[in-house]
């Protein structure tokens, strides 16, 4: 059986179309269907010429993949893309506190997913606004935990570092820490950052530096930040896309 991963030479990414407005609490964008705007249309040859790998869904290769992936998971099932980012996942995980619905959680998954992080934890809530994670939930390993001792008692078993990512005194400089390879980069809500209990919980505090006038930057761009802190300094770049 053979494993290629040849793609539509005319593969393109652009940004979303967009769609007009939506229930927050729906998964965003997920197949943009807009023709001509992103994606590859049906596989050339017809049914004679399509890769022998059953990581291919025939509908796609039928039809076309209009699906914001990148090129080398064209044409790919869903569950056949979930499964090799699992077997790329990185060595951090993230977690974000979700006691009053915060919004930015879509746009810290979807930077997870990007980054290949091994796994994103919810604490809190389990209801979360999925749109600005514009379906990578779908690919991303996903985990819940109704507070914060039950994300320390993951970390325990799998022998991870909770590291806490939040402007306090006697923080360390994230522009200087040592972040372990095996992690969990935690953030807390929009406001009110993290609970006591997520501080108490950390093993290691890491801030920001900041230059500005604001007291703390949006919780989506620290994660975005504090992320790839981790991949500058652990990362084999000879696999990035």
């Amino acid at each position: 059986m053979r494993h290629s991963r040849t793609v539509h030479p005319q593969s393109s990414e652009r940004p979303d179309p967009g769609s007009g407005a939506r229930d927050p609490d729906l998964a965003g964008p997920t197949e943009w269907a807009v023709p001509g705007q992103v994606g590859v249309g049906p596989w050339p040859g017809g049914p004679a010429a399509w890769p022998d790998d059953d990581r291919y869904d025939p509908e796609l290769l039928e039809h076309g993949d209009r699906r914001n992936v990148v090129d080398a998971y064209r044409y790919w099932r869903r569950d056949a893309v979930a499964a090799d980012l699992a077997a790329r996942a990185h060595g951090f995980h993230v977690a974000i506190e979700n006691f009053g619905h915060d919004h930015n959680i879509g746009t810290v998954v979807r930077t997870a997913n990007a980054f290949a992080a091994a796994a994103v934890h919810i604490v809190g809530r389990r209801r979360w606004n999925r749109r600005g994670a514009m379906v990578t939930d779908r690919y991303q390993q996903l985990h819940h935990h109704p507070d914060i001792s039950g994300l320390a008692g993951f970390a325990d078993g799998h022998g991870l570092t909770i590291v806490a990512v939040d402007n306090t005194p006697g923080a360390v400089p994230l522009e200087t820490a040592a972040l372990p390879r095996n992690c969990v980069l935690l953030f807390g809500q929009e406001g009110p950052g993290l609970t006591d209990e997520a501080r108490a919980a950390a093993g290691l505090t890491v801030s920001i530096a900041q230059f500005g006038s604001t007291r703390s930057i949006n919780a989506g761009v620290a994660a975005g930040i504090a992320m790839h802190a981790w991949i500058r300094r652990h990362a084999d770049l000879h696999r990035a896309w």
